[in-house]
């Protein structure tokens, strides 16, 4: 719910999802602020999220598919209930919306049967900007009458996906895109672990378990939440940014890594003396790419769902194999404002607004000077469940 990386999403301000007891609500100040950039300006999510409608596009075949196989299972019900989690703002919230609702259509058409009635729940975190969102919602319903002639009736749901958000055996569809590898808080990184976001290849083994374990968590407590409120035999289809197993260092993450790349752009200012040492040392990412494995094993362990689909897709935030230095310099640019979109809210409130013009200008500098990198430690995990 790019890099959203994106899509949305982090934790909400409740007592449950709060950071550890030992730190203090102003030290994890940056994580309460968690959404996507607002409005439809130069620097919104709304303006700078094609990757994540690039990354809907790939997950289309499973997302077709599995909205077939509910129909049919269910046994053509006259009502179904769809929930976008982290549907950010911007017209992408309705993306997959639209190929569910067509979906449905056209099987119902080729099969002679009734089309049901559809509600569709939009989840974010309540401070996330739904106005931009429902500005787009008139137009949705044009469409779908235009080409299904049918209607969805669009609500908004704010709140954190790491509670109940729905009634209890009410949803026949769950999708969520780029959303669930945010995690519920920062985990407690190690003494040693400095001068970086995230992990790296220098970071200490007990870092990586912080994160996998806080993952872990998230990801099973959920997985139960969404088993308390989906139908028997309703769906849900999950997009993650993921990690590469081809290499079986769990803390590899290569100089083209988004987060490796924002730290070596906040490093700079701490240089420069825009930015404290300290102050970085504070801020790290609510963020974990699982490999295919540890997303495979907290499904089975949850034991609520079985895995229909699990595919991988190689992740590409937009650098091309550029030949001219105006084509890199461009990579760059669009790269550090998909990741300005995402991050931008918890930059400034831990760091400030100052730094950020010149935080992405550094960012887009080091994109652009690592255009011609191959080995991405990056892909996109899709994976299809359904409630037992």
């Amino acid at each position: 719910s790019t890099i959203n990386l994106m899509g949305s999403r982090f934790v909400d301000t409740i007592p449950s999802l709060s950071c550890d007891d030992d730190k203090s609500d102003d030290e994890y100040a940056f994580v309460r602020a968690l959404r996507m950039s607002g409005g439809d300006g130069a620097n919104s999510y709304s303006a700078n999220s094609l990757l994540q409608r690039r990354v809907l596009s790939m997950a289309r075949p499973v997302l077709v598919r599995n909205t077939e196989d509910m129909m049919m299972n269910l046994d053509f019900p006259g009502y179904i209930k769809v929930a976008e989690l982290g549907c950010s703002s911007g017209q992408n919230s309705f993306v997959a919306i639209s190929e569910i609702i067509n979906t449905v259509n056209l099987l119902c058409q080729q099969l002679n049967k009734n089309p049901p009635e559809i509600d569709c729940c939009l989840n974010d975190l309540p401070e996330n900007d739904f106005n931009t969102t429902f500005k787009f919602v008139p137009f949705f319903n044009n469409e779908l009458m235009i080409t299904n002639k049918s209607s969805c009736f669009v609500y908004g749901a704010p709140g954190s996906f790491y509670a109940r958000l729905f009634s209890r055996n009410s949803l026949h569809f769950v999708h969520s895109c780029y959303a669930l590898h945010f995690l519920s808080k920062v985990p407690e990184k190690h003494v040693n672990d400095k001068g970086s976001v995230y992990i790296t290849s220098s970071s200490p083994q007990s870092t990586y378990k912080a994160y996998l374990n806080q993952f872990q968590k998230d990801f099973t407590l959920f997985l139960r939440l969404r088993s308390e409120e989906i139908v028997s035999n309703g769906r849900m289809v999950l997009t993650f940014i993921g990690r590469n197993t081809l290499n079986s260092d769990p803390l590899y993450r290569d100089c083209c890594h988004f987060w490796t790349l924002l730290s070596k752009s906040l490093r700079d200012l701490v240089f420069e003396g825009h930015v404290s040492e300290s102050k970085l040392d504070e801020f790290n990412m609510p963020f974990y790419d699982p490999n295919e494995q540890e997303l495979e094993e907290v499904i089975r362990n949850e034991g609520s769902f079985e895995i229909n689909d699990l595919e991988k897709h190689v992740f590409d935030l937009g650098l091309s194999n550029n030949n001219n230095e105006e084509d890199d310099y461009e990579a760059g640019y669009n790269e550090a404002n998909c990741i300005r979109a995402v991050t931008e809210p918890m930059l400034v409130a831990h760091f400030g607004e100052d730094i950020i013009d010149i935080l992405f200008d550094r960012y887009a500098h080091h994109v652009a000077n690592h255009a011609s990198c191959r080995n991405k430690t990056s892909v996109t995990l899709v994976v299809s469940l359904t409630k037992k």
